[in-house]
C-alpha cells in the first residue's frame, strides 16, 4: 500500500464503528447467497437484542445478535462461537455449512458491538469504549461475557419459542474477531482458557495501543494454556504509531509455535480489511473444531518451562477455607509449614501432605524461616520477632521487639534478615539484620515496600522484593551481616490490571534461578536477572512459595485462601543448609 493510502487508513482507526457497521451490512448481504455445492443446508435463525445492563462497564449500550443453528433442539446445550464487532465474515451462511456437512458441532454463534456510552445532554458525543473493551489486557471483558452477557443471551428464545442453552465448557467454546476485536478474542482465551479454547484471530491489533505488544513475550514465557489458534494477517496492514500489525502478527505466531501451541495461520496481501479474513473463515472454523470433543492440548513450553516442569504434573490442593496463608517454610527433614494469617495459626503438611494445625496461636505470624538449630522463626504482626521450638510446644523467644516486619530468612550461620515494610504507608522500607550473638541492625532503608527476600544459593548475595515497584533487588552479603552493592536487578512483569508487580515471597533453587510470588503467579528468574518463566497458579493468586519434601522437589504455593503442591524437576536451596555454588549464568 502506498504511504499515503496508509496514512489515510491510520485516520480513520478512531472511526472503526463506521467500518463495522459497514462489515455486518455487507457480511450480512453476502449471506442471501447460495453456498457452494448442491447439498443446501436449512437455514439457521439470527435472534437481535440490545444489552444495556453492564456493570464491568457501567452505562454501555451495545447490539447483539444471536445465531441458532436449525439442529439445535432446545434441550442440549449448545457449543458457543463469540464474535465481536457484530457480525462478520459472512458467519451465519458459514455455520449452516458446516454444521449441516458435521465439521463443527451445533453451535450457537453470540455476536457482540462493543459497547458505547450515550452522552447525557444533546449535542455532546457518546464514549466509543471499543479500544477500552477491546485492545486492554486483562480479564474485564471475558468477565462481562461470562458474567453478563451469555446470561442475558440465555434469556433469549427463537421465534418457535426454543430456549437457548450455552454449554459451560470451555472446550465448547470458541470465539474471534478482527482487528481490536481479535485481541479481545485472544485476551479473553487467554484469560480465561476454562471458558473459551479456540480462538479466530483476522488482523489482529497485537501491537502498542493497550499493552497487545506484551502478548509475543508473554506467550513464550507463560506456562502453556489450553488454547488453539489461527492466525489472518495481512501484509499491506497498518504500520503507524502503535505498531506494526503486520510483523505483530508474525511475532505472535512463531511465540505460539515456539511454545508449543497449536497454530495455524494464513497470510494474505491486504491492508487492513476483512476480506481475507472473510475468505479463510470457513477452513478456520473447521480446523479450530476439528477432533471436537477431544480436549484442546496445551504445549510443552518453552525449554526454560521444560528444565523446570515435569510433563503432566500439575498443581494439587491440599487445603484450603484459610483466611490468608503466608509464611511457608521448610524444615531439614522437607516438612512444609505455613501461616493462616486471617486465622493466627500454623499448619504443617504431614507426610501424606494433608495439613495438621501445628500453632493453635501463631502469634498473628507472618513471615517465617527455619534456622539451623531447627528453630522456627517468625514476623509477628504483633510486633515482635519470635523464635519457635522444633515440636512448637514451648513459649517463644523474643528475638526483637517494637516493629512489624514481614519477611524472614536465617542463613547458614544463625544470622537473620527481615524487612519491615512500613506499613501505614509513611514509614521508611528498612531491611533489618540480627547477628547470631543477637546484635541488631538496620541494613538498608528507602525501598517503598520491602517484602519477601531470600538468599542466594551461595549466600553471597540477599534478594529483597519490592512489592510497589517491578524490582527486587540485590544486594552483595559483607562478614558481618552489612549489605553492599545494592541495586534494582530482576525486572519483573506487571499485568495491565496493576501498577507494580506485588513481589511477596521468594526462594531460590539449587541452579540459582530466584522463584517470586507476583501477582501473575510464580516469575522465575535467571542468575542474569531475567524473567524466563511464569507459571499461574490454578486461583490466580500467590503470596509465597518455598519448595519441600525428602528431597526438596515439592513446590508448595500459598494462594490466598488456599495451598497448592506441585512436583517440580529442580530443587530447592534452603537457607539452613551449607551454601552451594550454582554454575555460572548464561549471559
Amino acid at each position: 500500500m502506498p504511504r499515503h493510502r496508509r496514512s489515510l487508513v491510520s485516520f480513520l482507526i478512531p472511526t472503526f464503528l463506521v467500518l463495522a457497521v459497514v462489515s455486518v451490512t455487507a457480511t450480512m448481504a453476502r449471506g442471501e447467497q447460495s453456498p457452494p455445492g448442491g447439498d443446501e443446508p436449512p437455514a439457521g435463525e439470527v435472534v437481535q437484542f440490545t444489552f444495556s445492563d453492564s456493570q464491568v462497564f457501567p452505562g454501555t449500550v451495545r447490539d447483539c445478535w444471536v445465531y441458532v443453528p436449525a439442529q439445535f433442539d432446545g434441550k442440549t446445550p449448545a457449543c458457543v462461537h463469540v464474535n465481536q464487532d457484530g457480525i462478520q465474515f459472512n458467519a451465519p451462511k458459514v455455520f449452516d455449512r458446516l454444521i449441516h456437512q458435521e465439521k463443527m458441532p451445533v453451535t450457537i454463534g453470540v455476536f457482540v458491538m462493543h459497547g458505547r456510552v450515550p452522552a447525557e445532554r444533546e449535542g455532546a458525543i457518546d464514549r466509543y469504549n471499543r479500544s477500552y473493551e477491546y485492545d486492554g489486557l486483562g480479564d474485564a471483558y471475558v468477565r462481562f461475557l461470562l458474567d453478563e452477557l451469555l446470561p442475558a443471551v440465555e434469556s433469549q428464545k427463537t421465534s418457535d419459542g426454543r430456549s437457548i442453552i450455552l454449554s459451560r465448557q470451555g472446550n465448547d467454546r470458541s470465539i474471534g474477531g478482527t482487528s481490536s476485536g481479535a485481541i479481545a478474542a485472544f485476551t479473553a482465551a487467554w484469560e480465561r482458557p476454562d471458558a473459551f479454547t479456540r480462538v479466530f484471530s483476522g488482523i489482529g491489533t497485537y501491537v502498542g495501543l493497550r499493552g497487545g505488544n506484551e502478548y509475543a513475550t508473554l506467550v513464550r514465557k507463560v506456562e502453556p494454556k489450553p488454547i488453539r489458534v489461527y492466525l489472518q494477517g495481512n501484509a499491506q496492514d497498518l504500520n503507524i504509531y502503535g505498531g506494526d500489525w503486520w510483523m505483530a502478527n508474525q511475532s505472535l505466531e512463531r511465540s505460539l509455535a515456539f511454545a508449543g501451541y497449536e497454530v495455524a495461520h494464513a497470510w494474505g496481501d491486504g491492508g487492513h480489511n476483512n476480506d481475507h479474513a472473510t475468505e479463510v473463515f470457513p477452513a478456520a472454523m473447521e480446523w479450530l473444531w476439528k477432533d471436537w470433543p477431544k480436549p484442546v492440548d496445551r504445549g510443552a513450553g518453552s525449554p526454560q518451562l521444560q528444565e523446570i516442569l515435569i510433563p503432566g504434573e500439575e498443581w494439587s490442593l491440599v487445603g484450603e477455607g484459610y483466611g490468608f496463608t503466608e509464611g511457608t517454610a521448610v524444615d531439614a527433614q522437607g516438612q512444609v509449614f505455613f501461616n493462616d494469617i486471617g486465622n493466627g495459626k500454623t499448619y504443617r503438611l504431614n507426610a501424606d501432605w494433608k495439613p495438621e494445625i501445628w500453632l493453635e496461636d501463631s502469634r498473628r505470624g507472618d513471615g517465617q524461616s527455619f534456622a539451623p538449630d531447627g528453630r522456627l522463626v517468625a514476623a509477628s504482626a504483633a510486633g515482635a520477632l519470635l523464635a519457635w521450638d522444633a515440636g512448637g510446644t514451648a513459649e517463644p523467644a523474643t528475638l526483637a521487639t517494637g516493629w512489624h516486619g514481614s519477611d524472614v530468612v536465617v542463613d547458614a550461620a544463625g544470622g537473620i534478615y527481615a524487612t519491615e515494610p512500613g506499613w501505614d504507608g509513611h514509614s521508611p522500607g528498612r531491611v533489618r539484620h540480627i547477628s547470631p550473638s543477637g546484635s541488631e541492625t538496620i541494613v538498608d532503608t528507602g525501598l517503598q515496600f520491602p517484602n519477601g527476600l531470600c538468599l542466594s544459593p551461595d549466600q553471597s548475595l540477599l534478594y529483597v522484593a519490592d512489592s510497589r515497584s517491578h524490582w527486587v533487588y540485590s544486594y552483595s552479603v559483607i562478614a558481618d551481616g552489612r549489605l553492599a552493592n545494592k541495586q534494582r536487578y530482576y525486572h519483573l512483569h506487571v499485568p495491565d490490571t496493576a501498577d507494580d508487580s506485588g513481589a511477596d515471597g521468594m526462594r531460590v533453587d539449587r541452579d540459582g534461578r530466584l522463584w517470586v510470588a507476583t501477582r501473575m503467579g510464580l516469575q522465575i528468574c535467571d542468575q542474569a536477572g531475567r524473567v524466563n518463566c511464569i507459571i499461574p497458579t490454578p486461583n490466580g493468586r500467590v503470596s509465597d512459595l518455598c519448595f519441600g519434601g525428602p528431597e526438596f522437589d515439592t513446590l508448595l504455593a500459598a494462594c490466598g485462601d488456599r495451598i497448592y503442591t506441585r512436583k517440580v524437576k529442580v530443587k530447592g536451596a534452603a537457607n539452613f543448609l551449607p551454601p552451594t555454588t550454582p554454575a555460572k549464568p548464561r549471559l
